[in-house]
């Protein structure tokens, strides 16, 4: 043991000691008094023990000698190796838990005083002796009660066993959660593993044993039924969307993501616990070189899929192949899941524990769909002078691919442009710097160099960034050309699993499948990006988009498996990031399998979903709802991207108010000259900065499990906080899906033109945490910005809303602030922007008197039916009752609700007019100009 333990905690002399007995003894009990040392060393366990041993080997043999003893069974120690590791995790964990200040040393009593959570973890460690002998199919041994209370408890407990049970089990072949069984029928050789040493003790991993070593296995978890689940799973090899169903079947291949919600009870429930549902989160893991995934079978059951992508990377046991967690709610549950995973894992971080490059709070805009691959320096320029002339300044240009230096290999320079499957020859990097296109007449060797001083000399951009692929090029790097000798290419060709193959079929003669990829030597991996980011960071780019990165686990053959090669990549790339670019300038992108999500530990951005493609019309909503349920899962590891889009479209306004409540960057791919400027000024304030919610927009909890894309009954809502207001996204996105039998998207029949839905100020998830009032009613102010409308919302009180396909609401949500009876305010912010709330910096409330007289009784009054706002009267008293100080970002129209009429509103030392709506209590006025630079912020006094 380490000498700075400290001396009011007992230890044994040994490790091994320690644990021997807790798992050894009689009735596997559990104490923690000193007498155990005695014990230990007059137990006839210490005919077995033998301290020249290691750990492992100790545990292993006492454990044999006990199950061999008590059930006159022959096994041997291969047997429960896999089990003893996990036993010697939990005991590490607690020997760790034991030294803090969580346990003292009553020297009176001679024990060990313990809080709650740690009596919970020691059943844990004892159901996991209890499971490796219920696992060898034996009969289920007792184990005893903790022992940590007075004598006179410790005699009453011993009259009274008492064991707490784990939120999430398996027992008698069920997966239960908070007593309710979500899935039945659980096969024998999958084992479940508490997991307290990772998180909470809400959750458990789960894995399976297997007769032979493979490099791929496939089991059922259980009989899945009566429960509604959303599942994100990967369509594309790159990308994932939603599925929504009832039963195992309906789960989708390649599911890296599954919540489920037992069926019964209303979304509407009560505040009551009793009515509360329980939300289940399943989340497949990486387990050594093993991915796994979960999928359905026609028998309903919920299946696991392991896969290393190399037939050399084998294995037959698993432990820690799914984490499933479950909570009351939902968006919380998720993020403990994931939380703990990070600490079972440790190979990536939480999206709060990393740092956020600055291009997320200005406007940006990206080359792709204005150029393609025919973007110059010339176009660079132009597209950034074109936006900026519309009083809309992007910060931050992504020059998207087309820059690189590439060419085809040089057997098929002389052939025909396309193969004989009439597939374009594969281009592959040639060298690290830029093409011809991007280097100056009169000077070559300023390089891409030349276009980022024009960006951020001429047109004033903070943030330039660069596209290339993480394996270089969409063909690699080319072998046997002399600038890449150094990093080693060496040509690959894909292997992709059966899941990708079946949804997305079209890789049989893709042209990478078919023509390889030159792959740089994982050893020189590091090298090679160091030497392409310092070039870069020379030149004065502050980021990459790094494309492409799930062709990585169809190339690990030979290279230790697809985890392993993908490991390699995503470490050295960080390394990279971290060396050249200090902002964190990175954006992961076709990344959404889980060795990418789960090896990433700096990348703090990640595309939400498939490309915006401004030509394909069955996209638009698809694109919609996609991002919104991958931010979901995706939101707890990275900041979802929802992607550039066109500010001069049939879609553009659908697009662009997604964009604005997504919590992600903003940018457009417009072309030079092609631009909506009067939809552009609702995201983007004069300075180029954006009114950025704090959160990655997500479904709201009522629509979780329904679906609205396919449904024709469904609107998606789609929630988000600011610092002071919540915003609440409206959606039609019905009418079009990935089809799972044609293998694409496609449009189907809507049962109406328009649908509805409703809203409620609860729908914003965290609404009451921006409450400036402990005893807040629930009462929620909207503003509308489509119909520029002020509603009133009591607690618990629906609005309908109708819309059709492609149409969308989006409602600035804020608390009313209960002044005075018969006084309410809330602000909403700059109402002509689409996130009116994300203006507001600070706001305060001074209540200067209490009063009310009949004047004050008619100001603030609400309808019982729809929770509309009724009459209002001015308010006709002299004295101030409060004062509301805001401060204010930007500059527009500022607008606040008021029960009644203000009595004067000054910006800064000025006293400014405003209108007043009496019917609606919609209070306005305009902020003319930007802040100065030394304030930042408006500083508005709105005198009740």
């Amino acid at each position: 043991m380490s000498s700075n333990q400290p001396n009011n905690v007992p230890y044994f002399e040994y490790e091994e000691d320690f644990f021997l007995y807790y798992t050894n003894s009689t009735e596997w009990s559990i104490h923690m008094h000193t007498k155990l040392v005695d014990d230990l060393r007059e137990s006839k366990l210490n005919g077995v023990y033998d301290p020249r041993r290691g750990l492992r080997n100790n545990i292993t043999w006492i454990l044999l000698d006990k199950i061999n003893g008590a059930f006159g069974k022959d096994f041997t120690m291969d047997d429960i190796t896999a089990r003893v590791q996990l036993l010697e995790k939990r005991y590490r964990h607690f020997h760790m838990m034991l030294g803090n200040e969580h346990c003292t040393w009553d020297h009176e009593t001679n024990k060990v005083q313990a809080p709650d959570w740690l009596v919970r973890f020691w059943n844990d460690v004892a159901g996991e002796a209890e499971f490796t002998a219920a696992y060898l199919k034996h009969v289920e041994p007792l184990f005893g009660l903790m022992d940590l209370g007075s004598e006179v408890e410790r005699k009453e407990a011993a009259n009274k066993p008492m064991t707490i049970k784990p939120a999430v089990r398996i027992s008698e072949r069920k997966l239960v959660v908070k007593d309710r069984t979500i899935l039945t029928n659980v096969p024998e050789n999958v084992i479940s593993t508490s997991g307290a040493a990772a998180g909470p003790v809400e959750g458990v991993f789960i894995g399976a044993v297997f007769d032979n070593d493979s490099n791929s296995h496939v089991v059922s978890l259980g009989t899945l039924r009566d429960v509604r689940f959303l599942a994100c799973f990967r369509f594309k090899l790159w990308w994932m969307a939603q599925k929504m169903g009832d039963k195992g079947r309906d789960i989708p291949l390649e599911t890296q993501f599954l919540l489920v919600e037992t069926k019964d009870g209303s979304q509407l429930e009560s505040d009551g616990d009793d009515n509360r549902i329980v939300y289940t989160v399943f989340l497949p893991l990486i387990e050594g070189p093993f991915k796994a995934c979960l999928q359905g079978n026609d028998r309903d059951e919920l299946e696991l899929c392991l896969e290393s992508g190399d037939s050399h990377t084998i294995g037959s046991s698993f432990s820690h192949t799914v984490y499933v967690s479950a909570g009351t709610d939902p968006f919380e549950t998720i993020y403990e899941a994931v939380k703990a995973v990070k600490s079972q894992l440790g190979t990536f971080r939480l999206r709060h524990e990393k740092k956020l490059p600055g291009i997320v709070d200005y406007f940006g805009w990206c080359t792709w769909d204005a150029f393609y691959q025919e973007v110059t320096q010339e176009g660079v320029a132009s597209g950034l002078e074109s936006l900026e002339s519309g009083g809309t300044p992007p910060k931050f240009v992504i020059i998207d691919d087309g820059w690189q230096s590439v060419g085809s290999d040089e057997h098929q320079q002389q052939q025909v442009e396309k193969d004989e499957l009439g597939q374009p020859q594969l281009l592959r990097l040639t060298g690290i710097k830029e093409n011809p296109k991007f280097q100056k007449k009169e000077d070559p060797s300023l390089g891409i160099k030349n276009i980022v001083n024009i960006a951020k000399e001429k047109h004033g951009l903070k943030y330039v960034y660069v596209w290339h692929a993480i394996t270089g090029y969409w063909g690699g790097v080319r072998p046997g050309v002399k600038e890449m000798e150094e990093y080693g290419p060496a040509m690959q060709y894909p292997k992709l699993c059966k899941g990708v193959m079946e949804n997305e079929p079209g890789w049989k003669t893709d042209a990478i499948a078919v023509q390889g990829l030159g792959l740089v030597n994982p050893k020189n991996v590091y090298k090679f990006y160091n030497e392409l980011h310092s070039y870069l960071a020379g030149a004065g780019i502050d980021g990459v988009k790094v494309d492409v990165q799930c062709i990585l686990e169809t190339l690990g053959a030979g290279l230790g498996g697809r985890v392993e090669l993908t490991r390699q990549y995503q470490q050295a790339l960080d390394a990279s990031v971290a060396r050249n670019f200090p902002d964190n300038g990175c954006i992961a992108c076709m990344s959404h399998n889980l060795e990418s999500l789960y090896c990433s530990k700096q990348t703090a951005i990640v595309r939400a979903s498939d490309d915006f493609y401004p030509r394909d019309p069955v996209s638009h909503t698809i694109h919609i709802a996609a991002v919104a349920y991958n931010s979901v899962f995706l939101g707890e590891i990275m900041l979802p991207d929802w992607d550039m889009f066109h500010s001069l479209h049939p879609a553009a306004e659908y697009h662009g108010s997604a964009r604005a409540i997504s919590g992600g960057p903003v940018y457009v791919s417009d072309a030079p000259g092609k631009h909506n400027f009067d939809l552009l000024r609702k995201l983007v304030l004069p300075d180029g900065s954006i009114l950025r919610a704090r959160l990655p927009g997500r479904p709201t909890k009522d629509c979780l499990f329904t679906d609205p894309a396919r449904d024709g009954v469904s609107l998606l809502k789609i929630w988000n906080m600011n610092k002071h207001t919540g915003v609440l996204g409206v959606y039609n996105c019905q009418g079009a899906a990935w089809n799972s039998v044609e293998r694409k998207n496609t449009f189907h029949q809507t049962k109406s033109e328009a649908i509805t839905g409703y809203v409620r100020g609860r729908d914003v998830h965290l609404i009451k945490d921006v409450a400036l009032d402990s005893n807040w009613d629930g009462n929620v102010a909207l503003y509308s910005h489509r119909n520029n409308q002020v509603i009133i919302l009591p607690y618990n009180v629906v609005m309908p809303i109708s819309l059709k396909v492609l149409e969308h609401e989006v409602f600035t949500v804020t608390p009313i602030k209960a002044l005075s009876p018969g006084f309410g305010f809330a602000p909403f912010g700059l109402i002509d922007m689409f996130n009116a709330g994300g203006a507001i910096e600070e706001l305060k409330y001074d209540v200067k008197a209490i009063a009310q007289s009949p004047e004050l009784e008619a100001g603030y009054q609400v309808e019982g039916s729809g929770g509309f706002a009724g009459e209002r009267v001015e308010n006709l008293s002299s004295e101030a009752l409060a004062v509301v100080s805001v401060e204010v970002k930007g500059c527009g129209r500022f607008g606040a609700y008021s029960s009644t009429k203000p009595r004067k509103c000054t910006v800064g030392c000025d006293v400014v007019e405003f209108e007043y709506d009496s019917d609606s209590g919609l209070v306005s006025f305009n902020l003319a100009e930007m802040p100065s630079e030394d304030q930042k912020v408006h500083r508005v006094e709105i005198e009740l």
